[in-house]
């Protein structure tokens, strides 16, 4: 939606096709939040951010796995190519303050956080098109509007007078919307929704239930696609690939991730099955990234996967591997935890994953304390839950290590030398509760360590963590344009890519909140300016 809006308001003929029959993809089913360094949202509220201070923290995180110039690119044209969004669609944003870069420790890193977030948006002003937008990843009714600041206070319930008071500020926020006839919707759907209003504003012609099959080339152009009702539509300006990942393929999956990864416990949109990274590929396109995703340790339920955001840095907590041993910082951004849980580099499909099965293990203290799997603390967890396996419980930690076929001994040692650092604050191990970002989640009342308590109130529980994922990272090499490279670094002209359909920018880490997101709407941004500013032809 970035690059037709852009291309539409730069001149250019616009056909956007969706091969799903829903608009909004694994973005209207996400949280929504933009990592963009230096927009005029994010200066506004928190004052300025140094642009040389982003660019060396993303250097430094994404390493030599990205192109310089790429990150270069991405730096400073980020705050641009928001700004120019925010103008042309009704879309409004707001800081989340306090909520930190993944990595804010690593030279250039931001504590007080980079990431801004939708406001609430009204469905009403899509008209018809709100019935085929897609909905967020778990049941959510219209009006109740959480945003990411209100979260972390309500994963803590009564702990701190926070929780209470966002309790009553969302239940507020419904009521009045409700009283006032609104729709509201947050998150990844209010940005979805406020950029399919821009969409068609800009006049960009929208089909959905259009998959791409092939690409057309003539004489080393891109020229169109060829889509899979047999038709084909001629781009004399460019084709810009959006189509997200391969997260629902099977055979791509199987090929490029360890088990037990895979489409069954992924998270992004399921008519992301990668087809046009393969016609890419079929045309010359380079690849990169492909054993690598934007990894999401979950807890597999009923409904499937529920993202373990805050249950993982909540003390009373740790996870242990099927040795029954920390492994990790439980603590760490989502992409370096499931990397700590393959035990190897990425997730490729090269070998045993080390640290799996790995198990969530808290007490009835954390029970008492705090949401679980958005359940609020005391309420009772399902009952189902337990009769069918997705959750263990037990009297005591020898017990629960027994149902859980743990080595004797192993978990109850784990236990000790944890609940020995939790007493103390400090976790000599894998320094938990160090970094700003472990904090975030953390109890802000819970001392000496916000991240770290010990388990001691029985019963305790046990709860599988899998290596789900918001959507794959690897996709179709391009320069600081989006153009498509091929592997000795030529462009394919007229072939663009953009978003999770493109090798990230981010490499194999993860910079901030937003990360997937602010990349995809920048270089969106930048290939209909390149296809707009192309001598040939008059239409994308």
């Amino acid at each position: 939606m970035s690059a037709a809006i852009t291309a539409a308001r730069n001149g250019l003929s616009v056909v956007l096709v969706e091969k799903s029959s829903r608009w909004g993809g694994s973005t209207a089913r996400s949280g929504g939040g933009i990592w963009i360094p230096g927009n005029h949202v994010l200066v506004r509220a928190a004052g300025p951010d140094s642009l040389d201070d982003a660019r060396r923290y993303l250097h430094d995180i994404a390493g030599d796995a990205v192109a310089p110039e790429r990150i270069d690119a991405f730096i400073d044209h980020g705050a641009q190519a928001l700004q120019a969004l925010c103008t042309w669609t009704p879309l409004e944003l707001m800081w989340v303050k306090g909520y930190s870069d993944y990595l804010p420790e690593r030279p250039g890193g931001r504590a007080a956080g980079r990431s801004v977030e939708p406001r609430p948006f009204d469905v009403r002003a899509l008209g018809d098109d709100y019935a085929t937008m897609e909905p967020f990843y778990t049941k959510t009714p219209l009006n109740v509007i959480v945003h990411q600041g209100d979260y972390k206070w309500l994963s803590t319930g009564l702990r701190h007078w926070r929780g209470p008071q966002r309790i009553l500020t969302v239940g507020a926020r419904t009521v009045l919307a409700k009283t006032l006839g609104r729709k509201l919707v947050g998150m990844g759907g209010a940005l979805a929704g406020a950029l399919m209003v821009g969409v068609r504003d800009a006049g960009v012609d929208v089909r959905l239930g259009c998959g791409v099959t092939d690409l057309i080339v003539d004489e080393d152009h891109v020229t169109g696609v060829t889509l899979d009702d047999g038709s084909s539509l001629t781009a004399s300006r460019g084709v810009i690939l959006c189509s997200g990942g391969f997260d629902h393929n099977p055979a791509l999956r199987k090929r490029f991730h360890r088990s037990p990864a895979g489409p069954e416990l992924s998270l992004g949109a399921t008519s992301n099955t990668g087809e046009p990274i393969i016609a890419a590929e079929s045309i010359g396109a380079a690849t990169d990234l492909m054993d690598d995703a934007w990894w999401a340790p979950s807890i597999p339920l009923p409904n499937g996967p529920w993202f373990a955001l805050a249950e993982r840095s909540l003390p009373r907590s740790i996870i242990v591997n099927n040795r029954g041993v920390r492994f990790m910082n439980e603590s760490l951004p989502y992409v370096e935890a499931t990397h700590a849980m393959f035990g190897g580099p990425h997730g490729s499909s090269e070998g045993p994953a080390e640290n799996l099965p790995a198990w969530l293990i808290f007490d009835q203290g954390y029970r008492d304390r705090y949401m679980f799997a958005g359940r609020t603390a005391r309420s009772p967890l399902p009952r189902r839950w337990f009769d069918e396996g997705y959750l263990v419980r037990a009297d005591s930690i020898t017990e629960l290590a027994h149902q859980l076929s743990l080595p004797e001994g192993a978990l109850e040692h784990t236990l000790d030398r944890f609940n020995d650092a939790a007493r103390r604050g400090v976790d000599d191990d894998f320094g938990r509760g160090v970094s700003a970002y472990d904090r975030y989640y953390g109890d802000v009342t819970n001392k000496p360590n916000p991240s770290l308590g010990e388990l001691t109130k029985p019963p305790f529980y046990a709860a599988p963590i899998v290596p789900a994922d918001l959507g794959t990272k690897g996709g179709i090499v391009t320069d600081d344009r989006a153009r498509a490279l091929r592997p000795d670094g030529s462009v394919i002209n007229g072939l663009y890519a953009a978003g999770n359909a493109s090798s990230a920018v981010m490499g194999h880490t993860y910079a901030g909140p937003g990360a997937t997101i602010g990349p995809a709407l920048v270089f969106g941004y930048l290939a209909a300016l390149d296809a707009a500013n192309r001598n040939s032809g008059a239409s994308i």
